[in-house]
C-alpha cells in the first residue's frame, strides 16, 4: 500500500536503486525495519480485544498424553487460544502495507500463511468444538503436504530459469544436485517439516514464539543477501532476484510474533493455537527455500529440528523396544517432568535457539 504509492504516486521514489537489488529509492532496509515495528504495534495493541474476544469462545483444553503433565499443566486450562489470529493480522497488516505486493514471493508468502492459518484454525475448531484431539493426523498431514506442493509448483515456475533457483545447494564444497520436478517435492517437505516443528515446539509459554523469533532474524539476513546480487556474490550464495523482498514478509512476521509474545510470556495470558504456529513455521520454510538456504536452515531451525527428532525418537524406540528414552516427547516436556521449571527450560531453548542462529550466519562465510 505504501510502497505502490511512494513508487507510482511520488516521483523521488520511481527511480530504480541499482541492479544490485532490483529495488526502488524506498530501501528495503527501511521497510524490513517498519514491517517489524508496524506488526508488532498492531499485536500490542489487538491484544487486549483480541484476547477478550477469545476468552469468550476459545478456551484451552489441557490433555496430553502424560497425566503428570497435565497435573502440572492445569493452571493453563481455560486460557484464550487461538491467539494466532491476530498474529497472523498483524503480519498480514504490516506485510500490505510495506511490502511490494506485485513481487511473486510476497504473493506466495500471502497464500501461504493465509492457508495455513486456516489449516490450523480447522484444527483447533475441531479440537476445541469436539471431544476429538483435532482434526485427524492423516488428514491434517494430507493438507499440509496439498499446500506445500501448490507452493512449490508456483515457485518452481518462478525460479527453474534462475541458475541454482531449483538446485540443492551445499554450503560445503559449493556444489549443486540439479532436482528438476523434485524441487516441488522438496519444498513440499521443508515446508510441512517446518509447520509440524513449531507446531511440536509450541508446548510451554514464549517457547515457540522466542525460538521463532531468532529463526526469523536469521532468515531475514538469508534472504535479503540472496535477493543483493553484490553481497550473494561475496557469499558465494546463490542469487535469487526480488528474494529479498521475502525478507520483508519475515520481518512482519517476526515484529508480530514480538507482540504476541507479550501476552504469551509466562504465565500465558493468551495461546496462538496450531492458527499461529502452523503458518509460522511454513513461512519460516518457504524463506528458506527462496533463498535456497535449506541446508543452512537445519542450524537456524534446530530447537525445531531437535523437536521433531525427540517425537520420532521416542516413537520408533517405544515402538521397537519397549521402552521410553524420554519421560515425555517433545523434549521440553522432558525437562518439565524432572523437576525444571517452565521459564528455566524455556529461556535455556530461547538461548540455544540464538546461539543457533549466530552459528548458521557464521557459517555463510566460514564454510
Amino acid at each position: 500500500m505504501v510502497y505502490w504509492l511512494l513508487i507510482h504516486v511520488l516521483p523521488f521514489f520511481q527511480q530504480v536503486e541499482s541492479h544490485t537489488t532490483g529495488s526502488s529509492r524506498v530501501y528495503i532496509t527501511f521497510r524490513i525495519a517498519l514491517a517489524s515495528l508496524t506488526s508488532f504495534l498492531l499485536a500490542v495493541c489487538l491484544g487486549p480485544m483480541a484476547i477478550r474476544w477469545l476468552k469468550t469462545r476459545f478456551r484451552e483444553r489441557v490433555s496430553s498424553a502424560s497425566t503428570e503433565l497435565d497435573r502440572l499443566h492445569e493452571g493453563k486450562n481455560n486460557t484464550p487460544t487461538m491467539g494466532g489470529l491476530f498474529l497472523v493480522m498483524a503480519t498480514l497488516f504490516s506485510v500490505m502495507i510495506w511490502g511490494n505486493l506485485e513481487n511473486h514471493y510476497v504473493q506466495l508468502s500471502i497464500f501461504v500463511i493465509i492457508s495455513f492459518a486456516m489449516l490450523g484454525a480447522c484444527d483447533d475448531w475441531t479440537k476445541l468444538s469436539t471431544s476429538t484431539h483435532g482434526l485427524s493426523a492423516r488428514t491434517k498431514f494430507l493438507l499440509q503436504w496439498i499446500l506445500s506442493m501448490m507452493a512449490g509448483a508456483s515457485l518452481y515456475q518462478h525460479q527453474f530459469q534462475i541458475p541454482l533457483g531449483t538446485e540443492l545447494v551445499s554450503p560445503v564444497g559449493q556444489f549443486a544436485i540439479p532436482m528438476g520436478y523434485g524441487f516441488i517435492v522438496w519444498t513440499g517437505l521443508v515446508l510441512v517439516s517446518t509447520s509440524n516443528g513449531v507446531n511440536l515446539t509450541d508446548g510451554l509459554d514464549g517457547l515457540a514464539g522466542g525460538c521463532t523469533i531468532f529463526a526469523g532474524g536469521a532468515m531475514i539476513a538469508f534472504c535479503y543477501l540472496a535477493g543483493h546480487k553484490t553481497f550473494a556474490q561475496y557469499f558465494v550464495i546463490p542469487y535469487i532476484p526480488q528474494a529479498g523482498e521475502v525478507s520483508v514478509v519475515v520481518g512482519a512476521m517476526v515484529g508480530a510474533m514480538l507482540g504476541f509474545l507479550w501476552y504469551n510470556c509466562h504465565p500465558a495470558e493468551v495461546f496462538m493455537g496450531d492458527t499461529g504456529s502452523l503458518p509460522t513455521g511454513a513461512m519460516l520454510g518457504l524463506s528458506a527455500v527462496i533463498a535456497r538456504q535449506e541446508f543452512l536452515f537445519l542450524l537456524v531451525g534446530g530447537i525445531f529440528v531437535i523437536e521433531v527428532l525427540s517425537v520420532i525418537i521416542q516413537i520408533s524406540i517405544y515402538r521397537t523396544w519397549g521402552w521410553r528414552p524420554l519421560r515425555c516427547s517433545p523434549l521440553h516436556n522432558h525437562f518439565v517432568l524432572n523437576g525444571q521449571s517452565e521459564v528455566k527450560v524455556v529461556t535455556r531453548f530461547w538461548i540455544c535457539g540464538a546461539l543457533l542462529a549466530i552459528a548458521a550466519l557464521a557459517g555463510l562465510k566460514i564454510l
